[in-house]
């Protein structure tokens, strides 16, 4: 199964929506062949162990480690459960039943029902955080993330952007980003600080989409930054916007509230699994106050800004203080990252 993780990993930030997966062959104490989901729409680990086998006939009597539970329907590729049984598989070991209620057990099931042996072990959940929290709880995983000084001030006080952290901060954030299916802003970042919300330290296969929001899009300069990427961008607007015309990259969402419940449901019933939240202190606030952030990252400078710069989480107080468990501490140049954990 270690070795089946390893693979999975591979995986990582290529697979979108579905989950990254590992697979190895074992016979006769010998590993004949090892596969992983290498990218969204392609083969599956099994197949994709299968498939660097010497022989297709090797399978049979074999045993198969695999991370997470062979599905069991018809999607982009055809069910695993079936092609295992077709080619002869003695014994499954399982580290995760599969949450996504599409499959959850049923490959199990169909396994068991061919004869197949069966172990689950569950203790790969972690490989799919946000996977396994989406099907969970209905919902994205929420991070909140930001940069501060050490007097806990975002900016100075001007209306233009402070530059607080360094260059290994920044690219640490951008790799935040990659591994993220969503960015949320609200229209005073993007007004302040017009920024591009985009992975820049590389090419990812699926961008993050950007998401803005904004009181109307009408209002909104088509020569921000934001613009000119032609990656995935919606912009949820309180009022409506039928009659602008807008680029094909750009979706447009109107709801007169657009509180933070009603935006997790919009992404609930989109398929997003992450969510980031980068700004502003207003927005990080409502979420804070809805119970919405499940994890934060701080990024934290050795400065001290005073005045009347504006703080983090500002705005809506919580009713009651929000617990988090302290993960890791990571430098980064004279910055340190805290990452955090609700309890």
């Amino acid at each position: 199964m270690a070795k089946a993780i390893a693979a999975a990993r591979n995986g990582i930030t290529h697979t979108w929506t579905n989950p990254v997966v590992g697979a190895v062959i074992v016979k006769n104490n010998q590993l004949l062949a090892t596969g992983y989901h290498h990218r969204f729409g392609d083969m599956h680990a099994e197949i994709n162990a299968l498939s660097h086998l010497q022989d297709i006939n090797d399978a049979r009597g074999a045993t198969m480690y695999v991370t997470l539970e062979p599905c069991s329907h018809y999607g982009k590729t055809p069910p695993c459960a079936k092609r295992l049984i077709e080619v002869g598989i003695k014994r499954v070991v399982i580290g995760q039943q599969d949450p996504n209620p599409l499959v959850s057990g049923h490959g199990i099931a169909i396994l068991k029902a061919a004869g197949i042996a069966v172990t689950v072990l569950n203790k790969t959940a972690d490989l799919n955080v946000a996977y396994t929290f989406f099907y969970q709880h209905h919902r994205p995983l929420v991070t909140l993330k930001y940069a501060t000084s050490m007097d806990g001030k975002l900016n100075d006080g001007s209306k233009t952007r402070t530059l607080l952290t360094g260059k290994p901060a920044y690219h640490d954030s951008q790799t935040l980003r990659l591994h993220q299916q969503a960015i949320l802003i609200g229209e005073t970042t993007l007004t302040v600080d017009d920024p591009q919300l985009t992975v820049r330290d590389t090419t990812p296969d699926f961008p993050p989409i950007r998401i803005i929001l904004v009181n109307n899009a009408a209002d909104l300069n088509r020569n921000a930054t934001v613009f000119q990427s032609d990656a995935p961008l919606w912009i949820l607007c309180r009022q409506s916007t039928e009659q602008q015309k807008w680029p094909d990259f750009v979706s447009v969402f109107t709801d007169p509230t657009w509180a933070p419940q009603t935006i997790m449901q919009l992404l609930y019933e989109q398929g997003v699994q992450s969510l980031l939240i980068e700004g502003g202190a207003h927005t990080q606030a409502a979420f804070s106050t809805a119970g919405l952030v499940d994890r934060l990252v701080v990024y934290v400078a050795p400065l001290i800004l005073g005045g009347s710069g504006l703080p983090a989480i500002w705005g809506t107080g919580c009713k009651q203080p929000l617990p988090f468990d302290l993960t890791a501490t990571t430098q980064l140049g004279n910055d340190t990252r805290f990452d955090l954990r609700r309890q």
